[in-house]
This record gives C-alpha cells, sequence and structure tokens, in this order.
C-alpha cells in the first residue's frame, strides 16, 4: 500500500486536527467528523496514524546517552503550581558556565518530543531545563490525549508563573552563566512571548507558532525574538502584524519566519518531512540565535 504523504490529504483534515489539539472537540467527535474523508486508501486508522506523533520515530537524542547529564529534578514555583518537575540537562565534561534554555511543552504536559528538544539544545552547548506543568496534577500522564485533558485543569496565568520560576531557577544555576532566553511549542510559544513580556533580562525568545501578547504586553518587550509560524496556521498567523507593529515601533529585535504549506502542527505530527524540515533548519537556526544572545 502506497505511505501516506501530507498531499494525500484535504487541508480540512489538517485543520479537523488543529481543533482537536486545542481542545475545541474531543477524540469522539474528531474521529466522527474524520469518518467522512475516509474514502478509498483514506481509511480513519490510517489518517489517525499520519495525523497523530509517532515519538518513536522522532526522538533524535535518547535518555540515557553519555554525551549529556541528564536528569528529572524539582524546583520551586511559589507563585504557580508548587513544586515543579523538570528535565535538566547538560553536556558532559563542560568545565565552563553554559547559556540556559527553558523548552517549554505544548497544552499536553512535558511529553517525549520536547524532552528531546531539550536534550538536542543541550547537546548544543545549552545547560536547558524543561518543566512539566503537569506536576501539581501527577505529570504528564504518558499519552497526549489525557494530558490535554489534565492541563485544562490549570490556568495558564498560573502556568507562566512556574516557567517564570524555572527561569529564575535555571539563571541562578552553578553551572549557567546567567544568560537564559526560552523557546517553546504552541501553547509553550504563548508562553516563550509572555516571558518576555514578564521579564526584562530574558536573553532571548523563540516562539514556535504561539499566541501573541496585547498590545500593551507587547509594549513592554526588550528580549530579541526568532519568531515561527505555520503557513496555513490562520488563527495564530492573523495576530503577527500588529505584534509586529509594536516590536517595530519599539525597535525590539524581531525576525519571524514562516513555514509555508505547513500547519500548526508540523513539529510534531508523524509526516517525517516536515520534522525533518524543522529539525534541521529551523532547530539550527534557533540554536545559533540563542546562543547569540
Amino acid at each position: 500500500m502506497k505511505k501516506l504523504t501530507k498531499e494525500d490529504i484535504s487541508q480540512e483534515v489538517f485543520d479537523l486536527y488543529d481543533d482537536y489539539a486545542h481542545n475545541k472537540i474531543d477524540r469522539r467527535r474528531f474521529v466522527e467528523k474524520l469518518s467522512l474523508f475516509a474514502v478509498g486508501a483514506l481509511t480513519v486508522p490510517s489518517l489517525l496514524s499520519f495525523m497523530t506523533p509517532n515519538y518513536l520515530d522522532s526522538i533524535l537524542i535518547k535518555p540515557g546517552d553519555p554525551r549529556l547529564k541528564s536528569e528529572y529534578m524539582t524546583y520551586e514555583s511559589p507563585k504557580g503550581g508548587g513544586k515543579i518537575k523538570a528535565l535538566l540537562s547538560q553536556p558532559t565534561g563542560t568545565k565552563k558556565k553554559l547559556p540556559g534554555v527553558i523548552v517549554v511543552h505544548e497544552n499536553r504536559g512535558l511529553n517525549p518530543y520536547i524532552e528531546d528538544v531539550a536534550r538536542r539544545a543541550a547537546l548544543e552547548g545549552f545547560i536547558t531545563l524543561a518543566p512539566d506543568a503537569l506536576s501539581p496534577l501527577g505529570g504528564y500522564p504518558g499519552n497526549d490525549d489525557d494530558g490535554r485533558e489534565l492541563q485544562k485543569k490549570r490556568t495558564r496565568e498560573e502556568m507562566l508563573e512556574d516557567f517564570i520560576a524555572a527561569y529564575d531557577y535555571l539563571k541562578s544555576h552553578k553551572d549557567c552563566n546567567g544568560q537564559v532566553g526560552v523557546v517553546g511549542f504552541c501553547f509553550g510559544g504563548w508562553i516563550a512571548n509572555m516571558m518576555a513580556v514578564k521579564i526584562p533580562t530574558l536573553a532571548a525568545a523563540v516562539p514556535y507558532y504561539g499566541g501573541q501578547p496585547t498590545t500593551e504586553e507587547a509594549a513592554q518587550i526588550k528580549a530579541p525574538l526568532l519568531l515561527h509560524y505555520a503557513g496555513l496556521d490562520s488563527r495564530v498567523n492573523e495576530g503577527w502584524p500588529a505584534y509586529e507593529t509594536i516590536l517595530k515601533k519599539n525597535k525590539v529585535e524581531n525576525t519571524a519566519i514562516s513555514i509555508l504549506e505547513s500547519i500548526m502542527v508540523f513539529t510534531t505530527t508523524q509526516p517525517l518531512d516536515m520534522m525533518k524540515l524543522r529539525l534541521r533548519y529551523h532547530g539550527h537556526e534557533q540554536l545559533i540565535f540563542l546562543n547569540k544572545n
């Protein structure tokens, strides 16, 4: 049987998955609507397999890689969820202090993909901290569907405090040089934008398809930004022009990259051609940007 490619699938299917991924519809309704597009080789199971993240295929740096010291720890978030579990990673054998990166997950907790992002960044010469905002609820439950349901029980404002506390922790870590940036995806993209609003000393922010702050909030940003948008993601993209206007007015260094013919879930969905695009090009550019700042 011919392997499915994104060209075989209607944009409406990707839009449907975007609704599901962002809690606009539940799984039962998602599968029900998906069945309307199941014609010929496009069966519901094949569409689900294509659209659903496959972490086994996407993990590049396995847990336990000898080039890294990577371990779970907890830090305090007094204004947020209390004790927060996080993955702390850094390259082994490095004697100098390293710049830090907070890695922020999507709307489903600290899953294997985000942990892999944190390990990859650490191999590039950073000390990274990837918190799990589901910690007060028992942590990432082992699958994204349940993770999304859990994360809906917390407010994003309280979770923002958890990541601000992560910044404070990493900035003062004995192996960090005090320069700390942030990279975040989806919900984490909004967190990255908001950390730039809330933290005047933030070294840099790299939001991936994250919602924008308000005009008043954006006016407070000092940190340089490297923003990523998916070309077909109109829901998030419509907020960019106003955001860009404020950043330019305040002379905030910013670069926006749009991945043409891609959807919001392009970093974590099954198609490895989309995965490799981000990993090989944009991931590399992201790390150069964070190192520069």
